[in-house]
């Protein structure tokens, strides 16, 4: 077979494979594709319910989760490790009148470094357990809150008490 010139001028008549037929106006194609798709989809790929079977969309979130990071960790666990080193050494050994001062001081440091670890973790989104997330809007419970202060009421009560005994 040879083929030919084609011919895209409008108004000319189309020529098909079989001589003396000319093609009908519904089946012929404008010179850049189809007039339209029927529902303004082809038929070349899955359909909205082959793509989400349960109906619904995928989120995926874009920010990176917001975690607690080693070098944000480092700091608050060293402080914390040495203020309890420096709270149990002087009530394990005898260090005489200086024992009470530097438990007194890994007291504080301890703290310093645990309310440091909360502030972080706070700023990240965790919570302590029982307590509403960060800007959710709901109020704490008032038992959670309060057994919280009474436990951290005791332990420093406990430690304050066992320091003033090595003097």
């Amino acid at each position: 077979m040879e083929a030919g010139p084609r011919d895209t001028a409008p108004g000319t008549e189309h020529v098909t494979t079989e001589p003396g037929e000319a093609e009908q106006d519904g089946d012929r194609l404008s010179p850049d594709g189809p007039d339209e798709a029927p529902g303004g989809v082809t038929d070349d790929g899955p359909g909205p319910d082959e793509l989400y079977p349960d109906g619904g969309e995928v989120e995926v979130e874009l920010r990176p989760q917001r975690r607690l990071r080693i070098w944000q960790l480092a700091p608050i666990v060293g402080l914390a490790a040495v203020g309890s080193l420096m709270f149990a050494f002087p009530l394990a050994f005898d260090f005489g009148d200086s024992g009470a001062v530097i438990a007194m001081l890994g007291l504080l440091i301890c703290s310093c470094s645990a309310g440091w670890g909360m502030m972080a973790a706070r700023r990240v989104g965790y919570t302590w357990p029982g307590l509403p997330q960060r800007g959710s809007g709901r109020r704490p419970d008032w038992r959670v809150v309060l057994a919280y202060v009474l436990v951290v009421a005791a332990v420093v009560v406990l430690a304050v008490w066992r320091v003033a005994r090595l003097r």
